[in-house]
């Protein structure tokens, strides 16, 4: 959308001064009154934002009440998604054509841009191929291990020793704000990296008093980053749709405080939609109610995304499992009976179970080498974090040269060049680089 905060309509009383070089001779020290939003103003946003959805809503669409930024048409045999972030819209549907005439509406009512196939969104880069859709932030990542000066770093293969926990211990770091912009970047990546989750929550949370050691894994981090830099988030169609929820907490688990650490990966179908790592809020007296928490952390989750589905009208084929290691965990859900030593977790308790005894969702037991979410909770061994990482959908691109390409043309170079060996490609003229990517032309003109 082109100037997207110039077509909000303003529903206040705004007043401006003349603007330089426009001032009416006439009346000099009169102002103007603002009927539409202007770059600057606290009410554009929300203006902006009203100003479209009402034309969504005259058009046939309906707001998500799960999500705002979500609007959905559907009609007997049709449907259409529209997923608004600021000025930048993702549209999807059932019917291309049905989609090219509301586009037609949209371009007659606001100015705007289209892009065609989803490729690139809020540094996200989307990759469809005949198996699937492969997500990753290549540019932004390279971006960023550019800035810090470890592109040429040597790679490591986890992020965190086994069983670390970091704590307020140590020299401070130098330049706080250096340590804040890392780790603000190490979160954005998150968005497609489950396994980084665990080691960014764990750094984030000494953001007031980072240390040389705090420091020393956010390094180690960026050089894992590195070492995956190819790695993408792969969706592929799946044969169920169903909602399977993995719960896990490690008990007191911050040294400093006590308090344990909550973890979750739901998947839908065999694709994961949402992951989470997070510090318990309160410190829990026993390992059972510290998993009791976490469960009810998921349960909420997997609630939400249930409401989201509904606005989607998809009907799932089962109901949501959830599936946790801890016996009495799960017991003090199906148990009738409260317990005296749960009235600390009450209202959590009878939340869950309530869900549960309605039919909305059902529990069960996994083994704990199976529990994927100990990578949320914990710094597994390598075998085991390179386990879990497949797990959760998380690979590396692969170069097909028979046809199908995982990367787009730029990136697939970058790809070709990165895995020369160094001492080769120093040797490496300009006219064979030139030979190599018409190379790849030609592969995706094939």
């Amino acid at each position: 959308m082109k100037n997207a905060f110039l077509h909000g309509l303003l529903q206040e009383h705004v007043y401006m001064e003349q603007p330089l070089g426009y001032v009416d001779s006439s009346h000099p020290t009169h102002v103007c009154r603002l009927k539409k939003a202007i770059y600057g103003l606290k009410q554009e946003p929300r203006a902006w934002f009203h100003r479209f959805s009402h034309f969504l809503l005259t058009v046939g669409f309906n707001s998500s009440l799960a999500d705002s930024s979500l609007f959905v048409y559907s009609s007997a045999h049709e449907i259409i998604y529209l997923l608004l972030y600021v000025d930048d819209i993702i549209i999807t549907g059932s019917n291309m054509a049905l989609i090219d005439t509301f586009i037609r509406k949209l371009r007659h009512e606001f100015s705007m841009k289209d892009l065609d196939t989803l490729n690139y969104f809020l540094g996200l880069e989307v990759t469809h191929s005949a198996t699937g859709i492969f997500l990753s932030q290549l540019k932004y990542t390279r971006d960023l291990l550019l800035q810090v000066d470890l592109l040429d770093s040597k790679p490591v293969g986890t992020l965190m020793i086994v069983s670390q926990h970091l704590t307020t211990d140590g020299n401070p770091f130098h330049s706080p704000t250096t340590y804040r912009s890392l780790v603000g970047a190490l979160q954005y990546l998150t968005i497609i990296r489950p396994v980084i989750t665990h080691a960014v929550n764990s750094i984030s949370q000494f953001m007031h008093v980072p240390s040389e050691h705090h420091f020393q894994v956010v390094k180690k981090s960026l050089r894992y980053v590195k070492g995956t830099l190819h790695f993408t988030l792969k969706i592929t169609p799946s044969t169920t749709f169903s909602i399977s929820a993995f719960s896990d907490a490690d008990w007191a688990c911050c040294l400093d405080t006590s308090r344990s650490a909550s973890g979750y990966a739901i998947f839908l179908g065999d694709n994961v939609v949402s992951w989470t790592s997070k510090k318990q809020f309160t410190v829990s007296c026993s390992s059972v109610k510290s998993e009791y928490k976490a469960i009810t952390l998921t349960v909420v989750e997997v609630k939400w995304l249930l409401n989201i589905l509904q606005d989607l009208h998809f009907q799932l084929s089962d109901k949501p499992t959830l599936l946790c290691d801890n016996a009495n965990a799960i017991f003090m859900v199906c148990n009738p009976v409260a317990q005296k030593r749960s009235r600390y977790i009450n209202i959590d308790i009878h939340f869950v179970r309530e869900l549960v005894c309605n039919g909305v969702l059902k529990i069960q037991h996994v083994l704990s080498n199976l529990q994927i979410t100990d990578i949320f909770t914990k710094s597994p061994s390598k075998s085991l974090f390179i386990l879990f990482r497949s797990k959760l959908c998380v690979f590396p691109t692969t170069l097909d040269l028979r046809g199908v390409l995982d990367l787009t043309q730029t990136h697939l170079l970058q790809t070709i060049q990165e895995r020369i060996n160094p001492n080769i490609k120093e040797k490496i003229m300009p006219l064979q680089l030139i030979a190599l990517q018409l190379i790849v032309q030609c592969l995706f003109r094939n």
